[in-house]
């Protein structure tokens, strides 16, 4: 079953080109179908709690390629099954003004598939050849539109992710080498008597291996290639910076750092405190590079770069509490950014408008995007009672139990962050319901909210963000489980 719900994506993305649909809705029910079904058989083998690994291949010196569900594959497999019905029901409307449908949809559908393919992963071996996968499949999303701007965009992804996998191999050459196992183990599978005498070695390679998965998390300085994406469509922006790739870069570095080096190896070390450095500043200058950017999607691009480094900056802590606070925003910040997102997007798509100057008065004529590109807003600013407050208060509190000086100044950088993000999030919602005196309104009397296909999302996610901040204790728990080894 393990192998199905990678399997079924990609067989129905390769489908979708090859089949001559009669009517586009036709195309559409095949694919929602198709992303509904594999979301389900995820979700019961969540709630059943499979975890009999299945190999898929085996090499020589015990190297296989490896499939297993285990706590933290719990998470962001039920993560990625959760948002991608919906994002793809989002698309369907999305893309009725964009040309080359068919071939958007298999790369995009195929992408779910790989995507579970590294959540899945029993081992960095496994982890390692769907992460190169990901880059394969999701090069095309970004160069879809296939104007000047997105084959550069695309070029540049490109060559950012090859040069991170490079350093995420030497790092998996490294575990193979000096490790007891590849599988992922709570704790690490470092080999102690091999590694005596070459510790600074080894927590070179956890640097480079760290910055190699954290190209596609966009830490500094390997992020520029994020907001220059955005020239895809929003679908796969959405998915670029919520869930997929971003989020794929985080989860390849709370493996490397939990599953492979192990936190207690890494503590206190020069490594962690280089490593946790590099997550601060990409915080404070993510959010500082939203506050001035005027384009809507690119402002939220930065967004996305400070807050993808909240889930560094917890696993950096490298202590349990760290862990829950990474994987807190982890799950939070999917589904706030995933919102703001397809807000935006539904401004581009009714509006054709795309920088924030242009967006005085819409929330007028567009009441029900606004308001949840509101609560989304207040959200990622951590208000409490939202969702975006839970993780950050894991965040800080995981900080001050560390008793890591450093860790103290990374509570001031969340600190800072917040301010900046109501300035540059907040900017855009008064904007939109407070227009300036004089304004004239008749330039938006034709504009209104999306279709359901647009909107239905939308109110999920809004869901999503009031319940997780009313009502996480359970999710904590578990969490707290994974965190301590249980799971």
């Amino acid at each position: 079953m393990l192998l199905v719900v990678i399997l079924l994506p990609f067989i129905a993305g390769l489908l979708t080109p090859a089949i001559k649909w009669k009517k586009r809705a036709h195309m559409e029910i095949f694919l929602e179908t198709a992303v509904v079904i594999n979301s389900c058989l995820m979700w019961w083998m969540l709630l059943k709690g499979v975890n009999a690994p299945f190999t898929l291949a085996e090499f020589t010196g015990g190297l296989t390629i490896t499939f297993k569900l285990d706590g933290l594959s719990m998470v962001f497999a039920g993560l990625v099954s959760s948002l991608w019905p919906f994002a793809t029901l989002y698309a369907f409307e999305y893309m009725t003004k964009e040309e080359h449908e068919r071939v958007f949809f298999m790369f995009y559908t195929m992408t779910y598939g790989v995507t579970l393919g590294i959540a899945l992963s029993a081992n960095i071996l496994t982890l390692y050849f769907f992460y190169e996968l990901l880059t394969i499949v999701t090069v095309p999303l970004v160069m879809h539109t296939l104007t000047r701007k997105a084959i550069l965009a695309s070029r540049k992804y490109l060559y950012y992710s090859l040069g991170g996998a490079a350093f995420a191999f030497i790092g998996m050459i490294f575990m193979i080498v000096y490790g007891t196992s590849i599988d992922f183990v709570y704790g690490g599978t470092l080999d102690l008597n091999r590694i005596a005498g070459k510790d600074n070695v080894l927590l070179l390679i956890y640097v480079f291996a760290f910055f190699g998965f954290g190209v596609k998390a966009a830490v500094c300085p390997f992020n520029s290639w994020l907001p220059d994406a955005g020239v895809a469509p929003t679908p796969v922006t959405a998915l670029l910076h919520a869930v997929a790739v971003v989020k794929s870069g985080a989860f390849g570095i709370l493996r490397l750092t939990y599953y492979c080096f192990g936190a207690d190896y890494l503590r206190g070390t020069w490594a962690q405190y280089v490593t946790m450095a590099a997550t601060m500043f990409t915080i404070v200058y993510g959010c500082s590079r939203a506050v001035k950017e005027t384009h809507l999607k690119r402002r939220l691009a930065f967004s996305t770069i400070s807050n993808l480094s909240y889930i560094l900056f917890g696993a950096t802590i490298m202590t349990p509490f760290g862990l829950v606070g990474a994987m807190s925003h982890l799950v939070m910040h999917a589904v706030m950014k995933i919102s703001s997102f397809f807000c935006a997007g539904a401004v581009m798509h009714q509006t054709d408008r795309s920088y924030v100057h242009e967006l005085d008065g819409l929330g007028l004529r567009m009441p029900k995007v606004f308001a949840v590109f509101t609560i989304s807003a207040l959200a990622l600013m951590g208000v409490p009672g939202l969702a975006g407050f839970v993780s950050k208060w894991n965040l800080a509190g995981a900080a001050v139990d560390s008793g890591n000086p450093l860790a103290y100044v990374g509570i001031a950088c969340l600190l800072i962050s917040a301010i900046l993000t109501g300035i540059y999030m907040m900017s855009i919602v008064i904007r939109g319901f407070f227009p300036e005196r004089g304004f004239d309104h008749s330039v938006n009397k034709d504009v209104t909210d999306p279709n359901w296909k647009m909107l239905l999302p939308l109110y999920v996610f809004t869901i999503f963000i009031i319940i997780f901040g009313i009502h996480s204790t359970e999710l904590m728990n578990f969490f707290a489980e994974i965190a301590n080894g249980v799971r």
